[in-house]
């Protein structure tokens, strides 16, 4: 589905406002039904996904973390992208060893097998 340009400019106006704000005003769009109101909600919709995403970290590791070293990686990453952000811990053997750590579309690979693929990439 296209988007206008102005519906883009409201959803991002919209968005920006506050979230805490978001569920009246998405109420008083579907009430008043102006024009492009659909794509409206489409946008803040997706608006809302990209921000949830962004805020949300996976941590993976080759063992599982024991609470300390969940602490530690967690005050790491906090100490980067700041507060409100939600944590995921995954055990994933392939990587061998270290922490590959995701946020949103960042991801910090510091896994053994990170390190082998940028090494077989280097040659």
């Amino acid at each position: 589905m296209k988007v206008s340009k102005v519906a883009k400019t409201s959803a991002n106006r919209i968005f920006r406002l506050c979230e805490s704000l978001l569920r009246s005003a998405i109420q008083k769009l579907v009430a008043q039904k102006p024009r492009d109101y659909v794509a409206i909600l489409n946008t803040l919709k997706r608006l809302v996904r990209i921000e949830l995403e962004r805020k949300t970290v996976t941590i993976e590791s080759a063992a599982p973390l024991d609470l300390e070293e969940r602490n530690r990686a967690a005050d790491l990453v906090i100490a980067q992208y700041g507060k409100d952000l939600t944590f995921q811990y995954q055990v994933t053997p392939e990587i061998l060893g270290g922490l590959r750590i995701k946020v949103g579309d960042d991801v910090l690979d510091g896994s053994v097998q990170g390190r082998i693929n940028r090494l077989a990439q280097a040659f």
